[in-house]
């Protein structure tokens, strides 16, 4: 039994699980930092080309949508073909999107970069693909702790990026800001080969048994067949509505209740420092709490969060503690819905079925995004989307408590 986790890792990887938790680390925090820096470009580009907040609102809701929609695929492809791969083509989708941002004159021209390429490009070179990554190459007893660290180093990502990225707007313009974080973004590159793994390679072993010969189609259906798999999913809408509402539409609203831009920006960067401590918290109560008890405070929580910060009087510092606690909530969800995940259905098609509750969350974020602009322009408020956040978040909290937390059924399964 000790052998074979032993050949298992020289089949796999090359690296110590210590260099590959840096590795995916480094990569959740480059792909994480600029697209969470995202709504302080709303307001200089709004004023320079006169558009209104709806405009920039679908160009960041197509983004959340397509980072969704090409999830599964690129989990696809990443499980079939390998990791490197795909996290250098989504690191040049992702870096080209930032640029044609940046030269953005048209809706149709910032759309194209900042809905489709980043998208795409999010899609195969972020977090998604880092967690899949760690569930293949890492020994059992590391994974819940690496599934931490690496939503707490896209957490740290989004703390560093949003107060460079005032900075470089405010001394070179936003223009060249993006230009910059396009730049950073190519730095996935070399990391990527660190989580490299051979096609033919033995997966590490997990709780649940790998179905030897299972076929994509029949994964699939397996997964949308069992219960628990689908409301797991369902929640996690409510999580990609209310992240990407807040990083779309915080810094405006912050400026329209009268605060200074600096504001906006270090509320962000307090939510990306307090997510690092949330999300290792999460990764460290997974392997001690049922998930889908820890799943159900996370989402409660954040609706006592919101609702307690749209009813005080605003204030710098209310703003500043908002972020320090829904930050503590922010994608801690994302331990325990990928460590159930792998606990249903072992690790082959990981990155597949976690894209497809990944699509959910990313159809959540699109609407999100997408009703802040819409309602704002046609109410002059974001109060109806801030309400209807805290509904969704308590109707979060009641769907992940049924879910129930062993494997599928696999009477013919061998361990892989």
């Amino acid at each position: 039994m000790s052998a074979e986790p032993a050949t298992s890792e020289k089949s796999t990887r090359s690296y110590a699980p210590e260099v590959i938790v840096a590795a995916g680390c480094l990569i959740a925090m480059i792909t994480f930092g600029p697209r969470a820096s995202a709504g302080l470009f709303q307001i200089p580009m709004t004023l320079e080309f006169g558009w209104g907040r709806d405009t920039f609102s679908i160009a960041i809701a197509i983004q959340n949508l397509l980072w969704g929609l090409g999830a599964p695929f690129a989990g696809a492809v990443a499980d079939r073909f390998g990791t490197v791969r795909v996290l250098c083509f989504g690191a040049v989708l992702y870096a080209a999107g930032l640029v044609v941002m940046a030269y953005a004159a048209t809706p149709l021209t910032l759309h194209l970069g900042a809905g489709v390429l980043i998208g795409f490009g999010l899609s195969a070179c972020s977090f998604n693909l880092v967690l899949a990554a760690f569930g293949k190459l890492l020994p059992e007893s590391w994974r819940p702790m690496a599934f931490g660290a690496g939503t707490a180093a896209g957490s740290f990502g989004q703390f560093l990026f949003p107060p460079i990225g005032n900075i470089l707007i405010e001394q070179i313009g936003w223009h060249q800001a993006l230009v910059v974080f396009a730049g950073s973004v190519l730095l996935v590159m070399p990391f990527a080969f660190m989580l490299a793994t051979r096609k033919d390679g033995v997966i590490q072993p997990s709780a649940t048994a790998n179905l030897p010969g299972q076929s994509i189609k029949q994964a699939l259906t397996e997964a949308f067949k069992h219960r628990s798999y689908v409301l797991l999913v369902l929640g996690f809408f409510t999580c990609g509505f209310q992240l990407a509402f807040i990083t779309a539409h915080m810094p405006a609203y912050l400026k329209d209740v009268g605060m200074a831009a600096w504001v906006g920006g270090w509320t962000l960067a307090v939510i990306g420092l307090a997510n690092a401590v949330g999300s290792l918290c999460s990764g460290w109560l997974s392997t001690r709490m049922p998930k889908r008890h820890l799943l159900a405070w996370i989402y409660l929580g954040r609706s006592v969060a919101i609702a307690a910060f749209i009813l005080l009087p605003p204030s710098p510092a209310t703003a500043l503690a908002f972020g320090a606690v829904i930050g503590l909530f922010w994608l801690s969800t994302i331990p325990p819905t990928s460590s159930l995940v792998m606990l249903m259905f072992g690790t082959k098609y990981m990155a597949m079925l976690y894209g497809f509750a990944f699509f959910s969350h990313q159809v959540g974020g699109f609407l999100g995004v997408l009703l802040g602009g819409v309602l704002y322009e046609a109410t002059g408020s974001y109060q109806i989307v801030w309400w209807l956040s805290i509904a969704l978040g308590i109707a979060s909290a009641l769907i992940n408590l049924p879910i129930i937390e062993k494997a599928v059924e696999r009477p013919l399964a061998q361990p892989a």
